[in-house]
């Protein structure tokens, strides 16, 4: 008989042990000590060097945890509380109580013709609270697919990210319930939960706002009524040296994705790089389609953005109702981009107070924008589950 709780309660824990099964364990009996009741769906997240193990890890923590629904897989790095492991071998596991929540885990499977994509295995997603996916990157066109459930309507927050730890084609290892399998993507939609998401693309804005007034596809040719290239350089024209040298370093596009705002924050733009530029013709191509109408701005990415943008992002949580927390972070922040390790973890753990957060660095980071879920680069994506 399972135990009667009425209060959300979410626990996280690491281990860096050699050997997957024993990681496994200890990790487990770590997240196991917080919540102190039954677990309603446990997340592992496996370093590569776990790749072989990730079935005798799987078998240890349903042993331990006997959990209702259980996700996970390799990663290219692991976050668990205040840490990041970036390299070596690392399990983390995230287990939650979740008192009165729907939970239904599902694996679906892609296929790709032309620009058509037909999914199976999805289930039914418009009325979740919360859609966590892990996708294997090689198998599964997870920007078609979210571009496919916009198209539709269905469109509840969606988080997770791209599992590219284990390698190549053929090569992964997702986890659903007590199963291993090596393609396409596996999730949880949850039902009865509340949950908050944070979307922090680790960017700051210069210039102002345009709105296009002629586009193509991805290919921007004007803006404000101007050549789109024009108004760029007069946006830079304007900055001071030390904003134009991180512009030098590389710019990106930031797309409104909801309108219905008077003004725009930091968390209403879609960010998308800045591929190119015709001197000739004046246009710009950026990596999303636009359409006509829509507002742009013009943004850089460096680590104090990544800070400043991320504190922002997580000001709008309250602490003192957080229960614990699942995170996606790009395998191009950490060390790579922060000079300190474990920026986000401690950033994110000291935000909400509490060290029952646990996640993976990705390929690719899934997270809603204007209440549309997109994949993203450079971003760190947060599902905050609150105590009831």
């Amino acid at each position: 008989m399972r135990a009667e709780t009425t209060t959300t309660r979410i626990g996280a824990g690491l281990s860096t042990t050699a050997n997957a099964g024993d990681a496994a364990v200890e990790a487990a009996r770590a997240a196991k000590a917080t919540v102190k009741t039954d677990v309603d769906l446990a997340v592992v997240f496996l370093s590569p060097h776990h790749a072989d193990g990730a079935t005798a890890a799987v078998h240890k923590l349903v042993e331990e945890l006997s959990p209702r629904h259980l996700l996970g897989c390799v990663a290219q790095g692991v976050v668990a509380g205040a840490r990041e492991v970036e390299a070596g071998p690392a399990v983390a596991v995230w287990a939650a109580s979740l008192p009165g929540a729907d939970i239904e885990t599902f694996h679906a499977l892609a296929e790709v013709s032309e620009d058509e994509v037909e999914v199976d295995g999805l289930p039914r997603l418009d009325d979740a609270d919360l859609v966590a996916l892990l996708v294997d990157p090689f198998t599964f066109p997870a920007g078609l697919v979210l571009d496919r459930l916009g198209d539709d309507g269905r469109t509840p927050p969606i988080v997770g990210g791209m599992a590219v730890g284990a390698g190549g084609p053929e090569a992964q290892a997702l986890i659903v319930d007590d199963e291993v399998v090596g393609s396409g993507a596996v999730g949880a939609r949850l039902c009865g939960v509340e949950v908050r998401t944070v979307v922090s693309q680790g960017c700051s804005p210069l210039g102002a706002d345009s709105v296009v007034t002629s586009a193509d596809g991805n290919i921007v040719h004007e803006l404000a009524g101007r050549p789109a290239l024009e108004r760029l350089r007069a946006e830079l024209g304007g900055l001071s040296p030390e904003r134009q040298r991180l512009a030098a370093q590389g710019l990106l596009v930031g797309i409104v994705i909801d309108e219905n705002r008077s003004e725009y924050g930091r968390g209403d733009y879609l960010i998308r790089g800045l591929l190119g530029a015709d001197q000739d013709t004046g246009a710009i191509a950026i990596g999303e389609r636009v359409r006509i109408g829509q507002t742009l701005r013009f943004h850089v990415r460096d680590a104090a953005s990544a800070d400043e943008d991320l504190a922002e992002a997580l000001d709008a949580v309250r602490a003192d109702s957080a229960a614990g927390a699942l995170v996606f972070t790009c395998s191009g922040r950490g060390t790579s981009m922060f000079s300190a390790p474990d920026h986000d973890a401690v950033a994110i753990s000291a935000a909400l107070g509490t060290e029952a957060v646990a996640g993976m660095f990705c390929g690719g980071e899934i997270g809603p924008v204007g209440g549309t879920p997109f994949l993203h680069g450079f971003t760190a994506t947060v599902a905050v589950f609150e105590s009831r």
